[in-house]
């Protein structure tokens, strides 16, 4: 069935089919019959549907997995109340988000755009967003190493922030934003090289080797995958709500269909907010080997109630509370991407000198 967490829709099974009923919408999903294999439900083979009307004003967005179909008129509805319709492939990487035209300042946009073209601006953001990022990798391998029953685990993830000690303190010398992204990038690899070692069960069936996605090739990749759509998810909705172009970015590259400041807000969430809940969700056994299949090819994804344990997890992580180092105020951590998107659109705008990422304590 869909589910209504935080205001947000999500609608995971293949085949529901989204209309409008007055000022509702009408969500109709396929039952099945149990002995089907997930690749043989079609429309003709269903047993049953289940129908659930949803109020508009309930919600502030919709995310859609897989095949999924939502018709013109509640389409219409949604953008008439301001509710994004997000379309998501079934391992979360999002597609495409479509929303209203937005009520905005344009000053803010053009501080923006002009702010992607000013060379020396985008590299001072570029620079403090991958600080953000390593400083925040660098932390929870540290803390990882900490609660390490393993000492040679320990080992293995304090020479690995050790590295990354030693990229971050050569970020103020680079120049130039393809000398930022390779800092970043030798972070990665050293943050990642160490990765297996924050996983204290489940270890054969999550073994993790090397970084890979689109597609992913193991279950650790897949959740981790999943967990970025997410989060990406979260940081497009909070840019578009503050009035920036999400397509419009510093560090990334702009490429079609790419949201490139999207993925520049992301980077200093992945190491405490989405990697950290991977590593929990298999340490804790929240989640196992029989919530991922693989495809031909040796693709790998979450089965549909791995995708749904998934995103309860996540939501329910969001409602946790941190001080934010900068504001000074309590917040909900599926807030933080909008308080950091207000900052950003401050320094844009000149109220501030720079731009400080996020780094929890």
């Amino acid at each position: 069935m869909p589910e209504i967490i935080q205001n947000t829709l999500f609608l995971t099974t293949p085949g529901a089919l989204v209309s409008r009923d007055h000022l509702t919408l009408l969500v109709e999903v396929p039952v099945y019959p149990d002995d089907l294999e997930p690749d043989q439900r079609t429309r003709d083979r269903v047993r049953d549907w289940r129908k659930v009307s949803i109020p508009i004003h309930h919600l502030e967005s919709v995310c859609v997995f897989g095949a999924v179909a939502v018709t013109p008129p509640a389409l219409s509805l949604c953008w008439e109340h301001g509710v994004a319709v997000n379309y998501l492939t079934e391992n979360g990487y999002l597609q495409a988000r479509l929303a209203s035209v937005p009520d905005t300042s344009v000053t803010l946009r053009r501080a923006q755009f002009r702010g992607a073209d000013d060379p020396e601006l985008a590299l001072r953001l570029a620079r403090n967003i991958v600080a953000g990022k390593l400083q925040n990798s660098r932390n929870s391998l540290l803390r990882g190493a900490r609660e390490a029953p393993v000492p040679a685990d320990a080992e293995v993830l304090t020479a690995a922030a050790g590295d990354i000690a030693l990229v971050l303190r050569s970020l103020p010398g680079q120049t130039s934003l393809d000398a930022v992204r390779g800092a970043e990038g030798a972070g990665a690899q050293a943050y990642f090289a160490s990765f297996s070692a924050l996983l204290k069960q489940q270890r054969d069936a999550f073994a993790f080797r090397h970084r890979s996605r689109r597609p992913p090739r193991d279950r650790i990749n897949c959740l981790l995958s999943f967990l970025y759509a997410l989060l990406r998810h979260d940081c497009t909705a909070a840019l578009t709500a503050i009035g920036l172009d999400p397509f419009v970015g510093f560090l990334h590259a702009e490429r079609p269909n790419r949201p490139a400041l999207a993925l520049d807000l992301m980077e200093e969430f992945r190491p405490w907010l989405a990697d950290r809940l991977a590593v929990t969700l298999v340490n804790r056994q929240q989640i196992g080997a029989d919530d991922f299949r693989e495809r031909e090819g040796g693709a790998v994804e979450l089965t549909d109630a791995g995708r749904k344990r998934v995103i309860a997890a996540w939501q329910q992580r969001k409602q946790e509370t941190l001080q934010h180092p900068w504001l000074d105020q309590q917040l909900r951590l599926g807030l933080m991407p909008f308080a950091q998107a207000r900052l950003l659109a401050r320094v844009l705008r000149r109220d501030l000198p720079d731009y400080l990422p996020l780094v929890p304590k």
